[in-house]
């Protein structure tokens, strides 16, 4: 994107304070009301995070001047999500984009202090590589699950959050549960990085894009499917580039 001129950047500094007052603020209410509601069950997190993430949407629409346009169509069945990750924006607005999904993460992010006790409730799903054959079976359970309450799975291939305009490689986490679940797999190209970039206090007005893929039918080639997925969550990106997977 071109760079901003002395005003615009003023403006969106402005705007960017604004957005953080107000969106931290009721964060940080959010989680206390969480807290308060998790004594009589996990599930009751679930339409406050719908809360979280529809003020966020809010905000960043009409103070933050960013519009979401969404290319492709949700199937009507819970499926695999595998997204592009390139910004806090996506993952705090998937709640509502995705219908509610279980995320798929790092064990890292579950024990982040109250935080990660409310997202374990609201359905954070730990993915640990080292856990062995009792970890897999619990993630296979969590998933079916939740494809039974209606729920997808969201996982993030690229394992952190990937500069617009680049094509990390994926991380070996998506073959195991693209074997594991035998689901089909959602992919999902966005640009969120363009207007909210990781590490960055600026937040610029523009439009959104979330670009959903045609299904991966599950069942194929590990080769062939990361293949597949790669270049769906990276249409959005520019110039094909060469494909890169990670074996770790």
């Amino acid at each position: 994107m071109p760079p901003l001129s002395p005003l615009g950047t003023l403006v969106t500094a402005l705007r960017s304070a604004l957005f953080s007052v107000l969106f931290y603020g009721m964060t940080v209410f959010l989680l206390l009301a969480c807290l308060s509601v998790m004594p009589f069950g996990a599930r009751k997190v679930v339409p406050l995070a719908a809360v979280w993430s529809r003020i966020h949407r809010f905000l960043a629409r009409w103070v933050l001047g960013q519009k979401i346009v969404v290319e492709g169509a949700f199937p009507d069945e819970p499926v695999f999500i595998v997204s592009k990750h390139e910004s806090m924006f996506e993952t705090l607005d998937a709640v509502i984009l995705f219908h509610r999904p279980v995320i798929a993460a790092k064990r890292e992010l579950g024990d982040i202090p109250v935080w990660g006790a409310v997202a374990r409730a609201y359905g954070l799903m730990i993915v640990d590589r080292a856990g062995g054959a009792s970890a897999l079976r619990g993630i296979r359970a969590e998933a079916r699950s939740a494809f039974a309450e209606g729920r997808p799975v969201l996982l993030y291939p690229e394992g952190t959050r990937v500069p617009h305009g680049e094509r990390a490689p994926l991380k070996a986490g998506f073959a195991g549960l693209y074997t594991m679940l035998g689901v089909p797999v959602l992919p999902v190209a966005l640009d969120t990085g363009r207007l909210s970039p990781r590490n960055s206090f600026l937040k610029r007005s523009g439009v959104i894009t979330y670009r959903l893929a045609p299904l991966i039918p599950p069942g194929l080639p590990r080769a062939e499917a990361e293949r597949q997925l790669f270049e769906a969550i990276n249409s959005l990106n520019g110039p094909a580039a060469e494909r890169e997977i990670d074996s770790v």
